[in-house]
């Protein structure tokens, strides 16, 4: 089998760049190669945090959209004025419906710069190849991790939300820094998602289960059925070798697979879209040149994200986890702008030094040993 582009890999970096390249006036021919192809949990991003341009080919696939948001701490709450959208696995399944784009599901077995090889002896031969399998264990990387139990449910009655709750800390705090965060898909249908920034990827789910059920009970919701749920540990970046990392492959990474999301927050939307500009403007040079333009902006982007690990270092080893719900909410209390850039990865160094400048949170002393990034070569 011949195509153009063949991306190993149907998640969301996968499904936004093919979603950003069939919007071209002549889409290139597209093969997503995936045992699994685009199923999941449901993704989600601010309204800042992409262009109005980008927000117009990503809106297919956006299943739910708001006009605000909000956080929620044991002493205050704040309604955030910035939209909010999310994607949902079955929403992009059927934006990228085109007659350009073949997906084949399908273990990978091998990659290589012209073609891709599949567990069943299957060859795809492509112009460019592109590795999106998903994150992969790599000792330049030092992560924590927020894990999370979402269940989607239908209630007895309207629940009366207006905006997604993108924090609600006022639970107790096991297991790390511990929220619930609340999508309201419908009049009586909600996402509620059991949260923590924990140390560890393990998860028991049952446990969040029966978080996710008193959390409903306690805000006088009465849970009718449930009708999915998903569960994940998503990667925040507390330390990172850049090059070390990089070094390991000629090919084109993108992706979880490309260590390419928010330190920490976990998102990996922007940097989804981000990418798939460079694949659009590089593909046709070949897979080697696309690599180079993805690696040289990589790099660039771990440098400046060095600010991101190091407020991870200040949450996951200086302040000790019953002291995290304090870093948090004293992030919250920051002026809004300040807030929109900070999710959308654009910190300026005036934020910075707004963010860090008062009281710390965590006792000075634990907080200067984590500053230095140890492993760190950028």
């Amino acid at each position: 089998m011949q195509t153009q582009i063949a991306i190993a890999g149907a998640g969301l970096a996968a499904a936004v760049t093919a979603l950003r390249l069939l919007d071209r006036r002549d889409p290139p021919r597209i093969t997503l190669i995936d045992p699994r192809p685009l199923t999941g949990r449901t993704w989600s991003f601010h309204e800042h945090d992409v262009t109005a341009d980008e927000r117009r080919w990503l809106q297919p696939a956006i299943a739910h959209q708001w006009q605000g948001q909000e956080v929620h701490f044991p002493a205050f709450r704040r309604s955030l004025r910035a939209g909010y959208a999310t994607i949902t696995p079955e929403r992009m399944a059927n934006a990228l419906q085109h007659d350009r784009l073949t997906i084949i599901e399908a273990r990978t077995e091998s990659l290589a710069e012209d073609h891709l090889q599949l567990e069943d002896g299957a060859r795809i031969d492509a112009a460019c190849v592109i590795d999106a399998r998903g994150m992969a264990p790599h000792p330049a990387q030092d992560l924590a991790f927020q894990k999370f139990v979402g269940q989607e449910v239908e209630l007895a009655a309207p629940h009366g939300l207006k905006h997604p709750i993108i924090m609600d800390a006022r639970v107790d705090q096991i297991d790390g820094y511990r929220f619930v965060y609340v999508l309201p898909f419908g009049p009586d249908r909600l996402l509620i998602e059991d949260t923590r920034y924990s140390d560890s990827a393990d998860l028991a789910p049952e446990g969040f289960r029966t978080a996710i059920a008193a959390y409903a009970a306690q805000q006088g919701w009465q849970i009718s059925r449930v009708l999915a749920e998903e569960t994940g540990a998503l990667p925040l970046m507390l330390e990172f070798d850049a090059p070390r990392f990089w070094r390991d492959t000629d090919l084109p990474r993108i992706g979880m697979r490309a260590a390419q999301f928010h330190p920490v927050t976990g998102y990996s939307l922007p940097d989804a879209v981000r990418t798939s500009a460079l694949v659009e403007a590089h593909w046709q040079r070949g897979s080697a040149r696309l690599s180079q333009a993805i690696r040289h902006d990589a790099l660039l982007r771990a440098r400046g994200q060095r600010f991101y690990r190091m407020l991870n270092r200040m949450l996951f080893r200086a302040a000790r986890p019953a002291e995290r719900r304090k870093v948090m909410e004293r992030f919250y209390r920051l002026p809004e702008p300040l807030i929109e850039r900070f999710y959308a990865g654009r910190t300026s160094s005036a934020d910075m030094a707004r963010i860090l400048i008062g009281k710390p949170p965590v006792p000075i002393g634990r907080a200067l040993r984590v500053l230095p990034e140890r492993i760190s070569n950028v």
